[in-house]
């Protein structure tokens, strides 16, 4: 097969598994962002008392669509990551297996790998993390109760809120330029090592289930949906939680400053000066909770809709070729 049908097989399959797994969990993202940003300062978004409060408050104040914000954007941007992610990674392990000479790689090469991956796909959606984070931390315009209709009106003396993406990018291009869609650029790349050591848990991951010791007896060496589904959220939360207080520094950062803030997040070092000093270490980890109950379940999901999705071409392109 190809280097070019390759890369197709696993553009399309990225991408069906990244869009999956955003729309069937996207609420909960809703609320790891928003719980991310409660520094104690009050602003345009109430106080949050955990995952199921932020949910419940939202819905009841903001209506249902509101846990939907910034689904526009999470959709585009899960979509080109993870057919862009899938297309680089899987280029960057062939790449490597040639030069070695070898069809496996040790560990260090599939973290090496998926880091090439995470570094391109950074720099090409930073601008749609920035819009869909600013999207989810604005209320929703149809508030129900009269307390969440004062905390609007305060608001919106400071700055009136984004009508969707193409205001939202009209927007920024105006009043922060060029700048303004790469704010949170070097904890995003920081955030490199989320996506690499993931990768890196999830091949070993296989190669244990497919070795002597790990198959199962008479197997033909395919992973079943739940293995594949077991070592896709395994590998996330093991990265989730060695990454994740680069997540909270980027959402800080990426909010919009003349919104929400006494206290501003202007760079990277500073933003961890500032949590640690009023928040503690328990600041770096705030909505760690929703983020751990949306991303194992959405990695199983990406993980096994990418493999199933990959075996469906290589079978179509097979018969074909067949023919």
């Amino acid at each position: 097969m190809s280097d070019s049908q390759q890369n197709w097989k696993h553009a399309v399959a990225g991408c069906t598994a990244g869009l999956t797994a955003v729309l069937s969990l996207h609420p909960l993202d809703v609320v790891k962002t928003r719980l991310q940003v409660q520094d104690g300062v009050a602003g345009a978004l109430p106080t949050y008392f955990g995952t199921r409060d932020a949910l419940v408050r939202i819905f009841q104040e903001e209506g249902w669509r509101a846990l939907y914000a910034g689904i526009a954007p999470a959709l585009l941007g899960a979509g080109l990551s993870w057919g862009i992610y899938f297309t680089a990674y899987n280029n960057a392990k062939m790449r490597w297996q040639s030069a070695r000479g070898e069809s496996t790689l040790p560990a260090p090469l599939h973290l090496l790998s998926a880091a090439e991956a995470g570094c391109i796909v950074c720099l090409i959606t930073n601008p749609i993390w920035v819009i869909k984070t600013r999207l989810q931390l604005q209320r929703a315009t149809n508030l129900r109760s009269s307390a969440a209709k004062a905390a609007r009106r305060v608001s919106s003396t400071r700055a009136s809120p984004y009508r969707g993406f193409t205001h939202a990018v009209a927007r920024i291009a105006k009043e922060e330029g060029f700048a303004g869609f790469y704010r949170g650029l070097l904890p995003s790349l920081l955030l490199v090592s989320h996506g690499a050591i993931q990768f890196m848990v999830y091949e070993e991951l296989k190669k244990a289930a497919r070795s002597p010791i790990g198959a199962k007896a008479g197997s033909s060496g395919e992973l079943s949906s739940a293995e594949i589904s077991v070592m896709g959220a395994a590998s996330k939360l093991v990265a989730s939680i060695a990454t994740y207080p680069s997540q909270v520094v980027r959402s800080r950062i990426q909010q919009r400053q003349d919104v929400y803030r006494g206290v501003r997040y202007e760079s990277s070092w500073r933003s961890v000066q500032v949590i640690l000093r009023r928040e503690g270490i328990r600041g770096l980890y705030k909505g760690l909770v929703p983020n751990v109950l949306r991303v194992m379940p959405q990695s199983a999901i990406t993980f096994l809709v990418y493999e199933k999705v990959m075996q469906l071409l290589e079978k179509h392109i097979t018969s074909e070729h067949d023919r």
